[in-house]
């Protein structure tokens, strides 16, 4: 309201009817106003009363009130009473309709509400023009429907020029993206009045909530929360509003940034774009981020050698002219073992052992062993990168074709005297090329490690001396040609002469009498090991100690904190959160270190249990099992320090690289681990919960047990589907004993079934025990002998011992010393890790429950790829033409390698099903595996 306007009488109540007097006047621009006066000063008792019209509040809290108005002085006038004023009083009064009369409310100050006494700063006399004078007040909370303002004279000269009633507001704004609305000022001259706000279009939240503080003076202040433009949009306006990049330009990520130009090799053509394509030929990486520019396959290998030597290989090759823009550059080396009578090659089967391995390889060299001698191979050099899975093309390679030499045949021993032997041999048969000279190798038998010594011989025959006389020798003989050396003859014994007769130490714990290189006469003796019992180191459980913090200082070192930096958290515990850091002692160099930490607000219990491990660990020292560096207890947060296992768990480090080692190093996992359960079970510890992920691996592939926390039997967490309750605690059912999860028994036989789990999960490179079956079914299923199947390709030797750490009887189950025994002779014998059968051996049924899938079920070979775990190829086979299963039964190993299936795992597990396929099929259709 402001009468400044009115262009009619304001006709506002007064009382009496002799005080305020409406009139018409004109302010200082000569415009008409109208005006309230009143100067009834010499009159005793002054009271006069002049009341607004109703004033609607609406939502306002607190209103000002501005008033212009002019005062005569006192002293002007001449001749008054005692009883002239120059103020007069502000009142208010509320009311939730028009309702005031001429009487009502009563002409006083309660019910009228007194907001000021209002003096002048300036009043005038008669001699001088009127002084206007401005004052602003303010009153609330106002919380009815309306008000009206009254104005009170106790007996001065003056006039109300004019009356304003307003409001303060905070006007509707935009602030970090996001609109605020109008806003009215609370019902105080300090409050603060919270206006919720909303992203502007295109815009979305980055912290919430978003809101800002309306201040009593009207402004805004305090911004909390804020939007940010979303991918494809930019800022404009002065950061008011988001706009759409426009074509050719693009914006990947939510955020305050601009649009940017499409990186190199990628386009678009369409605005508010969150990515460019890449152009026909260039691709991303998966990994790649969207910033990023778009790169194509690399060029061939170039200049690829070779080096034959027996019947082993060694290539060499140049990287390619053009990387295709990027720096993963990788090589792949394919074998094929070709027939140039029929003209063909076929893949190289798993004999040809490829050193460091045939795929994904950094170095540009390689060796090859164990080809056959005089046979043609062709070797195919692939260069890959990061997007070579995504061009529907073969990687581009470079070959070369090699023919391995013919060994000797048998070597004969054409005489020999005290310190001679006369050897003869036949040429190989077909050499590959020209043989230019021979190479002899010998060497003492009866010597463990004997030296080899070798000398070369321009014909098939030879006479070697300096010998010892009557000793026995081992002799093989090798030809040399421009393609290199061949491979070794068998290796033969001969003998030099002697008068006496000789007793040789041969293996297998016999003794053979040796005369004139003739053996005549075996003698079997027994050599005894001892066993040492006595100092033996035993298991102490901490939980027997009534102080658990004398478990702590007897078995771990007491760490200062200051030695321990924690650098990065890699993970979650059961007690808290597990990270990277470094621990610098005095004295000793710095170490990465694994930091167990305990959360805050943990109890005395917790405490305990979280220390437990510690107490166990301590007790140990041995190459396969986690090594403690020492504890922080007289700080926080509570540490429990360890070695550092750069591979992690070797369940998810075996899923990682599905398919990339070799038997050999597989079953040297299963050795580490054997070893250090031996140690465990040689001190009468029972670890309870051996498992895969409970195994740690570091960068040179050990492996090492861990995780000797035993409070998870004591707890019940019903978000972990691992560990199932029973009677008395939690219990891992697919890697347990049956007698643990029937009656509790835990020991080191049970841990030796759970080993035989982890060999399955090893060999099967980290899938699930039992696949998606339910604990209960898994429980029935081995109390009715069946038993897990061998994984693909198997060694059968390492599936049979499988099967006999599952033997129903716990008493019949290997000791860990013979299962580190066995796994040795394995690894000595490493052609014993070739037989692979799909029949089961062992008095156990094979476990049925994973059933072939039947093709015909499937509606699409994208549910098949599904099926079998491999939806990760849906698109190679879509993009390759393989949409049908007609078409993919007559899929081959370089079918797979040529649509970018190129870890072995992954071609094996695809075979096999395809194989099941054509089987369904009734084909019969052979399959390279």
């Amino acid at each position: 309201m402001d009468t400044k306007w009115a262009t009619t009488e304001l006709a506002w109540t007064s009382h009496p009817e002799t005080g305020w007097e409406e009139v018409s006047g004109y302010d200082d621009a000569m415009n008409p106003i109208r005006t309230y006066q009143v100067c009834n000063v010499r009159e005793l008792n002054q009271n006069n009363w002049l009341r607004s019209d109703f004033i609607p509040r609406k939502d306002v809290l607190r209103v000002y009130v501005e008033m212009k108005f002019t005062v005569r002085d006192c002293n002007s006038i001449p001749n008054i009473p005692g009883s002239c004023k120059e103020t007069f009083n502000l009142f208010y009064y509320e009311s939730d309709s028009d309702s005031a009369t001429s009487t009502s409310p009563f002409w006083m100050e309660n019910p009228y509400v007194k907001v000021d006494t209002i003096a002048p700063d300036e009043s005038f006399s008669m001699l001088e023009s009127g002084r206007v004078n401005t004052k602003i007040r303010s009153f609330g909370p106002l919380s009815r429907a309306g008000f009206y303002l009254a104005f009170q004279d106790l007996g001065a000269c003056m006039s109300l020029i004019s009356v304003r009633v307003f409001y303060k507001k905070c006007s509707t704004t935009i602030a970090n993206f996001a609109v605020f609305p109008e806003t009215a000022t609370g019902a105080e001259a300090t409050s603060l009045v919270i206006a919720p706000g909303t992203c502007v279009p295109n815009a979305l939240e980055v912290s919430v909530p978003l809101k800002l503080y309306c201040n009593g003076d009207g402004e805004w202040m305090v911004p909390v929360g804020s939007c940010t433009c979303m991918a494809g949009f930019e800022p404009a306006v002065k950061d008011t509003q988001c706009q759409a990049c426009s074509p050719g330009t693009f914006k990947s990520k939510q955020g305050e940034g601009f649009c940017s130009p499409c990186p190199p090799n990628s386009r678009t053509s369409s605005g508010a774009t969150s990515i460019c394509s890449c152009r026909t030929g260039y691709y991303r990486a998966d990994n790649d981020s969207p910033d990023s520019g778009c790169t194509t396959v690399p060029s061939a290998p170039r200049s690829v050698i070779s080096n034959v030597n027996e019947t082993s290989l060694v290539l060499e090759w140049s990287e390619p002219r053009d990387q295709g823009g990027r720096e993963d550059l990788l090589y792949n080396v394919i074998c094929k073992k070709c027939l140039p009578e029929r003209g063909t090659c076929t893949r190289c089967d798993d004999n040809v052992d490829i050193s460091p391995r045939h795929l994904g390889l950094t170095e540009r060299h390689v060796t090859v062993r164990n080809l056959q001698a005089h046979t043609q191979y062709s070797f195919e050099i692939q260069a890959v990168n990061g997007v070579s899975n995504k061009s529907p093309y073969a990687p581009q390679f470079d070959s070369v074709n090699i023919t391995t030499n013919q060994a000797v045949p048998t070597v004969h021993l054409m005489g020999a005297s005290a310190n001679t032997m006369s050897l003869s041999w036949l040429p190989p048969e077909k050499p590959n090329g020209i043989i230019l000279d021979y190479e002899i190798k010998y060497h003492e038998k009866v010597r463990a490690k004997a030296i080899a010594h070798t000398m070369t011989a321009q014909r098939s025959s030879a006479r070697i001396e300096g010998l010892k006389p009557g000793t026995p020798y081992v002799v093989q003989v090798r030809a040399r040609t421009v393609a290199g050396y061949g491979r070794y003859s068998s290796p033969t014994d001969f003998s030099t002469n002697h008068q006496e007769f000789t007793c040789i130490l041969m293996t297998n714990n016999t003794i053979n009498i040796v005369c004139y290189g003739s053996v005549i006469h075996t003698a079997i003796c027994t050599i005894e090991s001892p066993i040492v019992t006595p100092g033996m180191k035993v298991y102490i459980d901490p939980f027997t100690y009534e102080d658990p913090n004398e478990a702590i200082r007897e078995f771990a070192k007491e760490i200062d904190v200051s030695c321990v930096k924690i650098e990065e958290v890699i993970g979650a515990g059961e007690f808290g959160e597990v990270c990277r850091g470094r621990l610098k002692l005095p004295g000793r160099r710095e170490i990465i270190v694994a930091i167990k930490t305990l959360k805050a607000g943990y109890t005395d219990r917790q405490r305990r249990d979280f220390l437990s491990e510690a107490s166990i660990m301590g007790q140990f020292d041995h190459p396969n099992i986690i090594r403690l560096e020492g504890v922080v207890t007289k700080s926080r947060p509570v540490m429990i320090v360890t070695e550092f296992m750069e591979n992690g768990a070797l369940d998810s480090f075996l899923r990682l690289n599905d398919g990339q080692f070799t038997v050999i190093q597989l079953v040297g996992m299963l050795r580490g681990i054997a070893a250090g359960m031996k140690y465990l079970s040689d001190m009468n510890y029972v670890h309870r919960d051996l498992a895969a992920r409970n195994i740690l691996v570091n960068s040179n592939l050990v492996c090492k047990v861990s995780d000797f926390g035993l409070s998870r039997f004591l707890e019940d967490d019903p978000t972990d589907p691992t560990y199932t309750s029973t009677l008395g605690g939690k219990i891992p059912i697919r890697w347990t004993a049956p007698e643990a999860i029937a009656y509790r028994k835990f020991t080191s036989a049970s841990d030796v079934w759970s080993y035989g789990i982890v060999m399955w999960e090893v060999m099967s490179y980290g899938e699930r025990p039992y696949w998606d079956m339910s604990n209960q079914d898994v429980i029935n299923a081995v109390e009715q002998d069946y038993r897990l199947p061998p994984p693909m390709d198997c060694p059968t030797a390492l599936h049979q011992l499988m099967l006999d750490c599952w033997v129903k009887e716990r008493n019949l189950r290997p000791k860990f010393s013979q299962i580190v025994n066995t796994l040795d002779k394995l690894i000595r014998n490493a052609a014993s890790l070739k037989v692979v059968t799909s029949t089961h051996s062992g008095a156990s049924q094979p476990l049925l429950d994973r059933c072939v899938p039947d093709y015909t079920t499937f509606t699409t070979v994208g549910d098949w790829l599904d099926a079998i775990k491999m939806s990760r190829y849906r698109d190679n086979f879509l993009n390759a033409g393989f949409a049908s299963f007609d078409l993919v039964a007559q899929m081959t190993a370089e079918d797979l390698l040529r649509i970018g299936v190129t870890l072995a795992g992954h071609q094996k597990k695809i075979l096999g099903s395809i194989q099941d396929m054509r089987l369904q099929m009734n084909q019969t259709l052979p399959i390279q595996v």
